[in-house]
């Protein structure tokens, strides 16, 4: 029985810190760190939110579970994600299955809608479903998307495209220009230009008034206006090769999108590869992945702060690898970790919220409420929902 029992784990371990390097037990390739990043120190008694927000940042971990987030805790020794002092937990089951895909949960954050797993921004009869950023976009505010995968991946692909299947990635490229989304960084650049119809998406969007950018870094100077950074061909590599490429991404669209409309923004950023960490057994990718996230949280963290009208929210759509943690060091940075399957989980991931209204998302609820707290916080009203 015992060896049954230890069968079940695949075992990984990661060191993080200043003195070692991240190791990658699965390939043994080694990645030299600088060290830990810094976590914000938050001073409560300082800082008066208003009731509810003027902007809402949603960060979506892709398969990030409380295992993912405590390996994070444990390699950096402390994460800015501890700094958000009201915490929830969202149950994730699809319409069609126990187990969600990340196309069905992210539907589920983005509309308000429980659907079939693979579907993308429909519900489970193939009907067009209004996300919350096309909401914000119909109240006059403006709008982002940021992402570690292919922009036309399930998770940001929910938010702003309506297919019935989250391979056309081709069709959801072309979905971005029916929407007036103010920023999009992300990779999947050739499913706007190398495409079977021969249309050339980034020729559209100039004409729609877009910069087209392929890297962050030569956006630099573009503080207003309509961007799109298209980052990779395909999807962009791990946290080990892309560099601070998700910190600069939340930052400039955080910078645009403040000074775009008055009426405030939804922006929500995705860190991808977590999931695919969790896919692969790896402890290594997925706890470099957390802490990639939490380093573009922080700057989510300090404009809510300065700001004081912006809600951040940290979530997930699932759990991935049925992850745990079964050791560590934190003064060294150690994980030591197990996994149970290589597939996504049922689990209840958490919910982490911080600013404006962030004591709404204290409890347990399903993923579509999660949804409805940030309809209802934008004050928009009940009768402009679809039925």
């Amino acid at each position: 029985m015992r060896k049954v029992i230890l069968g079940l784990f695949v075992f990984a371990c990661i060191t993080a810190s200043a003195q070692e390097d991240y190791k990658d037990l699965h390939t043994k390739h080694e990645y030299t760190t600088e060290g830990k990043h810094e976590v914000l120190t938050i001073d409560y008694d300082d800082i008066r939110f208003k009731k509810r927000p003027r902007n809402i940042i949603l960060f979506i971990g892709d398969g990030m579970g409380v295992a993912q987030v405590f390996a994070g805790i444990t390699a950096n020794n402390g994460l800015n994600i501890e700094q958000m002092p009201f915490v929830g937990f969202s149950k994730t089951q699809s319409a069609d299955n126990y187990v969600t895909d990340s196309a069905a949960g992210g539907t589920a954050l983005s509309t308000g809608t429980r659907t079939y797993n693979g579907a993308i921004g429909v519900d489970e009869n193939g009907e067009k479903l209004t996300t919350i950023l096309e909401y914000a976009e119909r109240n006059g505010k403006s709008t982002g998307l940021v992402s570690t995968s292919a922009i036309t991946h399930a998770t940001p692909a929910s938010f702003i495209a309506h297919q019935p299947k989250r391979s056309m990635y081709e069709e959801i490229a072309a979905d971005f220009l029916k929407t007036d989304i103010d920023v999009f960084i992300g990779g999947g650049a050739d499913f706007f230009t190398k495409r079977a119809d021969g249309r050339n998406l980034v020729l559209e969007l100039n004409q729609k008034g877009y910069n087209v950018g392929y890297e962050v870094d030569e956006v630099e100077n573009y503080t207003e206006g309509k961007l799109a950074v298209l980052t990779a061909v395909g999807h962009n590599p791990g946290y080990r090769d892309r560099g601070e490429m998700l910190t600069k991404s939340t930052s400039k669209a955080i910078e645009i999108l403040s000074n775009g409309s008055r009426k405030g923004f939804f922006l929500m950023v995705e860190g991808s590869q977590i999931d695919w960490g969790g896919h692969q057994n790896d402890a290594s990718y997925v706890t470099g992945e957390v802490l990639d996230l939490d380093k573009a949280l922080a700057e989510a963290l300090k404009f809510a702060m300065e700001d004081r009208r912006t809600l951040v929210v940290v979530t997930a759509d699932h759990e991935t690898g049925g992850m745990a943690v079964l050791g560590g060091d934190t003064s060294k940075g150690h994980v030591k970790t197990g996994f149970t399957t290589g597939d996504h989980t049922s689990v209840m991931v958490p919910v982490f919220a911080f600013g404006a209204g962030a004591q709404e998302f204290v409890g347990v609820y399903n993923n579509t409420e999660i949804f409805e707290k940030m309809y209802q916080l934008f004050k928009f009203k009940e009768a402009d929902k679809d039925n």
